[in-house]
């Protein structure tokens, strides 16, 4: 937990410092001073907002996502069935393979076949599988797909994510208020502050590079998915791995999973064309491509 105190505390100053040096170069922050914008507490302002709110999107994950899907946490040393039981030593048995604390293991109820992990903590994490994924998929399969999820916990993906998201939540305020500054000044001739110009500029900046940063989180977490993979690999085994994703394929419609969780489920939206931007997952076929390609 310390180290992901220490993480969190570096990006930030990181971040912090790269936009102080771009703004220096660009000669910005000597502008916002001659327009009565303190930048210093610009950053320090859209920082604190940035990476707050992704915080404390992380830190509520299981939470919400136990609400959001009605999983039902398997009491480990009470398991209803032998299907319970097999999911309970199986994870248990991953995770030390992983390095990590034991995770909640759960059921939720949906058709699809999928499975998530989330949680702030990698010792402290949530792992769960759809009843749909149970019965249409063998075990060896399954256990696959549990190595998948456990090797998203053991690579802090829910962590980095975090991050990634409170950096491109920084940039996002910054820069949408200072193009609403310019834009204020230079197309409106408002010199006395803030006016309808600049606060109208500001949001429509925030929702054009919200989208881009979208695009640039999206990117990474297809990333993340292929080193997901990998680690299911390791965990379970490549073909076990492979037959997953394969039987994956056989996947009907849209996933049920909540927003919240939907990039950290095994199985994602496919689209094409610009749409394949925002896609959370890679295709299938480039998946196993990879995983194939790797022996």
């Amino acid at each position: 937990m310390l180290k992901r105190i220490a993480l969190f505390a570096a990006t930030n100053i990181a971040v912090l410092l790269v936009l102080s040096v771009v703004m220096k170069l660009l000669g910005l922050d000597m502008y916002l001073a001659s327009t009565g914008q303190d930048f210093t507490s610009l950053l320090v302002f859209a920082a604190l907002l940035g990476f707050t709110g992704s915080f404390i999107s992380l830190a509520m994950s299981k939470f919400v996502a136990k609400r959001a899907t009605g999983a039902q946490v398997i009491d480990p040393q009470r398991p209803a069935n032998e299907a319970e039981r097999w999911l309970v030593a199986t994870v248990h048995r991953q995770a030390k393979d992983a390095g990590i604390g034991m995770p909640e293991v759960a059921i939720y109820d949906a058709p699809e076949m999928n499975a998530f992990a989330t949680g702030m903590n990698r010792n402290n994490a949530l792992v769960a599988v759809s009843t749909g994924l149970l019965r249409q998929m063998e075990r060896d399969e399954v256990e696959a797909v549990l190595g998948h999820e456990v090797a998203h916990v053991a690579n802090g993906d829910m962590v980095t994510m975090a991050l990634l998201q409170g950096v491109l939540n920084t940039f996002v305020i910054v820069l949408s208020r200072v193009i609403g500054r310019i834009v204020d000044q230079v197309v409106f001739k408002n010199e006395r502050g803030p006016g309808m110009g600049y606060w109208i500029t500001v949001m429509i900046a925030q929702v054009l590079l919200g989208i881009l940063a979208s695009i640039i989180a999206m990117w990474f977490s297809r990333h993340r998915e292929f080193r997901a993979d990998a680690g299911g690999a390791r965990l379970a085994g490549r073909e076990k791995m492979v037959a997953a994703l394969r039987r994956l394929g056989g996947n009907q419609g849209e996933s049920t999973l909540p927003q919240e969780v939907q990039a950290f489920g095994i199985s994602g939206h496919m689209a094409a064309g610009l749409k394949r931007l925002f896609m959370s997952h890679p295709p299938l076929t480039e998946r196993i491509a990879a995983l194939e390609a790797a022996r």
